[in-house]
């Protein structure tokens, strides 16, 4: 899975109408921070920049199109009121999109003609200074579309392109050349210049904190958290443990107070917004044994999210972490070790549920050997925590947030 980054190098709240992803939903993205939503290979869509409540510029995506390339750009038929461009993370010489595309349009409206001006003051939308702070849709104004390309011609989607019979323009059509391969995207929001300021591994969002006990999962708005997909056939509720305390090395689990609950029905994905100081784990339930994934949402050292899956406590499903900045780090295993595990490594949940035994022993048991035996073979110290020790690859995401799926 690939995801879509859309960053606000903003100083206010900036909203995107999401079309094609993130299951059609609009975003609010607040100052300096980044949103992050899965973007599904063979998907299409766009997003799209609101000014006033009128759509502007806009981020268009096709996730592993033709050859299994990635097609981006931006296009301003719709309008703009600010500046944008797209990239696949990682790759600049991806980037389509004018990035200081409102300044280069103000020059030119300061230059043009008292007529050129009468002709545009339908389209052309101003401030007390007489600034332009919005332009209409250009697909609907042909003289705005002479004026903007007198300036972006070439940088930006300007007309329809070729569509419906009209072989568009040449510069338009450009636009649509495809970028490296299928990877994660970059979009970049910004009234000043939307160059990307920084690498996304680099754009650590501000902490929202939220008091909520229990919630069938909730929109990323920008701050960190977990994307979290229950790929199996049925509706699960996972719960979240802020460990009890930290130290170097260590951490005192938490067994009785979990933070937050979510409800996740069977193949969705949902966001779990989470404080930046969160330290623990998710599992299914609130009973042991269970496979957790353990994680932090901004270590000390580098202010990213770190984690993985360990099995120490038990096993009731595999379990996947990944990162979601780019840099396509991921852990843990998707096959299911309990269909064909040997008796003696199996016990029961309290509601009955079959699982693999603890491997390190807790207050009901001592650690089972046999299921040291079965989850070093089938899925091995490199891939999860078994037995504790070293060995198991860290996974780190810089925009502190991370993918868990749960099988």
């Amino acid at each position: 899975m690939h995801y879509i980054n859309v960053h606000n190098q903003s100083g206010h709240d900036q909203t995107f109408e999401v079309h094609g992803f993130n299951n059609n939903h609009t975003i609010n993205v607040k100052p300096g921070a980044t949103t992050v939503f899965p973007a599904p290979d063979r998907t299409s869509g766009a997003i799209i920049a609101v000014h006033d409540g009128f759509e502007g510029e806009q981020a268009e995506i096709t996730k592993d199109g033709f050859m299994g390339n990635d097609f981006i750009d931006v296009s301003n038929i719709v309008g703009a009121g600010g500046n944008i461009t797209v990239q696949q993370v990682g790759e600049p010489a991806t980037r389509k999109g004018d990035p200081v595309f409102m300044q280069q349009l103000n020059t030119a409206w300061h230059r043009a003609s008292a007529s050129t001006k009468a002709s545009l003051k339908e389209c052309v939308h101003l401030n007390e200074k007489g600034d332009v702070v919005r332009i209409g849709a250009i697909k609907d104004y042909p003289q705005l579309e002479r004026f903007v390309r007198s300036f972006a011609d070439g940088k930006t989607y300007i007309g329809v392109g070729a569509w419906g019979g009209s072989p568009g323009v040449g510069s338009d059509n450009a636009q649509s050349s495809a970028a490296q391969g299928d990877k994660d995207i970059l979009i970049t929001y910004s009234d000043g210049d939307a160059t990307p300021s920084q690498t996304p591994q680099m754009a650590h969002r501000p902490t929202q904190k939220r008091l909520v006990e229990h919630t069938t999962g909730e929109h990323n708005h920008g701050g960190p958290g977990i994307i979290l997909t229950n790929k199996s056939n049925k509706s699960c509720t996972y719960y979240f443990y802020d460990n009890f305390w930290n130290g170097n090395g260590t951490a005192g689990a938490n067994f009785t107070h979990p933070e937050k609950a979510t409800t996740v029905r069977p193949n969705t994905t949902t966001f779990v917004p989470l404080p930046a100081s969160f330290k623990g784990r998710v599992q299914r339930g609130t009973t042991l044994p269970a496979t957790w994934v353990e994680f932090q949402l901004s270590a000390s050292n580098d202010h990213a999210a770190h984690g993985d899956v360990s099995l120490e406590q038990g096993c009731d499903g595999a379990a996947t972490i990944a990162s979601t900045d780019g840099s396509n780090r991921s852990n843990g295993f998707h096959e299911d070790i309990l269909r064909d595990a040997p008796h003696a490594a199996v016990t029961k949940k309290p509601n009955g549920e079959v699982a693999l035994a603890s491997t390190m022993g807790n207050w009901m048991a001592g650690p089972n050997e046999a299921a040291i035996d079965w989850e070093r073979k089938m899925v091995g110290q490199e891939r999860a925590y078994i037995t504790g020790g070293t060995g198991v690859p860290d996974v780190a995401s810089h925009n502190q947030v991370l993918a868990v799926d749960f099988y």
